[in-house]
């Protein structure tokens, strides 16, 4: 549960994060390549979306560690592997990123994400 609680709090800050990007912060830098300093309208939409990724995301791994009961138990599994998988891909794109900040920023945040939900997919 522990995991569980931890990937959440994580996430409820990256949500802030892409909600502060939404309604127009100079930190771009941090975000989405690092390109913009404020984001254009287009990836704006697109740290709306990952608002809600976040969300379904805790969902899941809540769901995974029997915090609460909302999918089928093999979807829930299988799910939190595709969240690793996703966290993993995201640790990647983050430490090729052309963006200083966004490099030495997300690439760890998305590590601890990868981790986490490892130990989460694992059963842990």
């Amino acid at each position: 549960m522990l995991f569980a609680q931890l990937l959440t709090v994580v996430l409820i800050l990256l949500a802030i994060f892409q909600l502060v990007l939404v309604f127009g912060a100079p930190l771009g830098r941090f975000a989405w390549g690092g390109q913009h300093r404020v984001l254009p309208p287009g990836l704006r939409a697109g740290s709306l979306v990952a608002v809600v990724i976040y969300g379904v995301i805790a969902l899941v791994a809540w769901d995974r560690v029997g915090i609460i009961d909302v999918f089928p138990d093999a979807f829930a599994e299988v799910a939190m592997w595709v969240i690793f998988a996703y966290f993993v891909l995201g640790t990647v794109m983050n430490a090729i990123s052309r963006s200083k900040p966004e490099r030495y920023t997300m690439t760890p945040v998305t590590v601890v994400l990868a981790v986490l939900s490892f130990l989460i997919a694992m059963g842990y």
